[in-house]
């Protein structure tokens, strides 16, 4: 699907019918790897509409000359919430750089939030400010390893719990959108800093359902960054997974899933209580 706005076509994918959950993908991927860590946990659970979009430079999304800051992406995600969804509540999930831009969402939509999910996010951009554990292994697999082609070595320290299942998976749904991405565009936003603003001085506390899931062995995003924000989620769960990396919901998949069905009974709990 596409979604024309200003200065540029979002292409997503929209998936059910029901209450709206915006959902927002990692750097360089596309909405292919969260779709497929998402769309499972509906597989028996309706009356949700999932929407995931291809944030500029990503998927089917060009990225328009002379976008150059992380505030033009967050106008592109507001302006594509606003048309497809205009006025209404909705939910909202981020994945890494997508879950620094849903805190974005939060910024300037907050009031129109049922719920809000945050996976390994982004939360300090600034380098000097960020405490990160180290590049940690602690499941080496040697078919894992045997088998990681001279454009894959990047994952011999990027996964904590290694497996040649979780390899094949990468293959499928990320290693694709990565190599589709605009790297020039990806790489231009990675070299200037976050956005202009403050993104977690919001005028008040965030009423609706939170889950915050971070890594204890993640060493793109870190752990200790997120818990600066848990004050603005007084509904907030906060969970620090071991065993787990940036590619946590891949390497702890029993346990998210869990813990994101538990945040959508709340919510859906939430909005019965508040359109009763």
């Amino acid at each position: 699907m596409e979604c024309k706005l200003r200065d540029l076509t979002l292409a997503y994918e929209a998936v059910g019918t029901g209450r709206p959950l915006i959902v927002l993908h990692g750097r360089g991927a596309d909405h292919r790897s969260v779709m497929h860590t998402l769309e499972p946990l509906f597989e028996k659970r309706s009356g949700w509409r999932r929407i995931y979009p291809d944030l500029p430079g990503t998927g089917g999304t060009r990225a328009p000359e002379g976008m150059a800051a992380h505030d033009q992406v967050l106008d592109v995600i507001t302006e594509f919430i606003d048309a497809v969804m205009p006025g209404e509540r909705f939910v909202l999930a981020g994945v890494s750089y997508g879950a620094y831009l849903a805190r974005g969402v939060v910024h300037r939509r907050s009031r129109r939030l049922n719920g809000v999910l945050l996976i390994v996010p982004s939360i300090e951009r600034d380098a000097a400010r960020q405490s990160f554990p180290e590049p940690q292994i602690l499941k080496e697999d040697a078919a894992f390893l045997a088998a990681l082609r001279p454009d894959e070595q990047w994952l011999r320290d990027a996964v904590v719990m290694q497996s040649r299942a979780l390899l094949d998976e990468v293959r499928d749904v990320l290693i694709p959108a990565l190599a589709a991405a605009d790297q020039d565009f990806v790489q231009r936003l990675d070299s200037v800093p976050g956005f202009a603003f403050d993104v977690d001085a919001l005028d008040e506390p965030v009423s609706a359902p939170a889950l915050i899931v971070a890594g204890r062995q993640d060493s793109v995003c870190g752990y200790r960054e997120a818990w600066s924000i848990l004050d603005n989620y007084p509904r907030g769960t906060f969970a620090v997974l071991d065993c787990a990396g940036h590619m946590l919901t891949r390497e702890q998949k029993t346990l998210f899933d869990a813990l994101a069905s538990e945040w959508l009974d709340r919510v859906e709990a939430y909005v019965l209580c508040n359109d009763g």
